[in-house]
């Protein structure tokens, strides 16, 4: 019983911090590289914590962020492209592709931003240069998959570590 109360204490206080706004001990992000046979296209998604991804685009454009804010959207559109394509590279088939930036949206607790590149026919390798939020934190961790119709490839990048390449 006495353990039933302890477990219970620990979740109460752990609830309770995050509602209090006290920050997340986790810096991870996620990005997955899709290959779409049919369009010919890569299609790129990255998940974000967004009290992160916030408080990096206002220390480095030195500028008020609030990506849930609808009257802020179009600026908050210029950071978010501006930083991911900053951060994030990719290469097909060993050169580097143009990636179009298409959005993002808040999902809870994230933000998930949307990129595309064109004009792929086929894919024999993928390499992803991923320094998402490593000008913020030194443990920051990059979860990314690279999918090719059911073969998906995954790995964790620590920082300092940014690249991760999938040969299909």
């Amino acid at each position: 019983m006495h353990k039933l109360k302890y477990i219970l204490l620990l979740l109460c206080g752990a609830f309770f911090s995050v509602e209090a706004g006290i920050k997340h001990p986790l810096h991870v992000s996620t990005t997955e590289v899709n290959f779409n046979a049919k369009d010919k296209t890569l299609e790129i998604s990255c998940k974000i914590f967004s009290d992160d991804f916030e408080a990096i685009l206002a220390k480095m454009y030195k500028q008020k962020t609030d990506l849930s804010n609808p009257n802020m959207k179009n600026a908050m559109d210029e950071l978010v492209k501006k930083y991911l394509l900053s951060h994030l590279q990719v290469k097909a088939n060993g050169k580097p592709v143009v990636m179009n930036y298409i959005g993002f949206e808040i999902d809870h607790e994230a933000t998930n931003i949307y990129l595309e590149v064109e004009k792929i026919p086929a894919i024999k390798s993928v390499e992803v240069n991923d320094t998402i939020l490593y000008d913020m934190f030194d443990d920051q961790m990059s979860i990314v998959h690279i999918v090719k119709g059911n073969n998906r490839k995954s790995t964790k990048i620590l920082y300092p570590d940014k690249k991760f390449s999938a040969n299909f």
